[in-house]
C-alpha cells in the first residue's frame, strides 16, 4: 500500500491511457472520475467502498492535484509521466 507517499507523487500521467489524462497511482482511474464523484455528492467513504484498491491519501491527491491546476501552477511538469518500455 502506498501509505506514506507524497500525494502528488500518487498521481501518474501515462501517455497510453485514458489520452494521457492524470490516473491515480496508474491504477487507471481517472483523477477526474473521482472529482466528478465527489462533486456529484458521492462521499469519500462510499469511493472508497466502490474502489476498494483506493486509499484515503489518493483522494485527497486528487483534491490537491484540481486545487493546484486551478492556482495556476503547471501540475503536468511535476508529475511523472510512466512509459512501457
Amino acid at each position: 500500500m502506498a501509505t506514506d507517499v507524497e500525494p502528488m507523487a500518487r498521481i501518474t500521467i501515462r501517455p497510453e491511457v485514458f489520452g494521457g489524462k492524470p490516473i491515480i497511482r496508474d491504477l487507471r482511474i481517472a483523477v477526474e472520475h473521482i472529482l466528478g464523484m465527489l462533486a456529484a455528492g458521492d462521499t469519500p467513504e462510499k469511493i472508497l467502498d466502490e474502489y476498494p484498491m483506493l486509499e484515503r491519501g489518493d483522494i485527497q491527491a486528487c483534491l490537491l492535484f484540481s486545487h493546484r491546476a486551478l492556482a495556476g501552477e503547471h501540475v503536468h511538469e511535476r508529475i511523472p509521466v510512466q512509459q512501457n518500455a
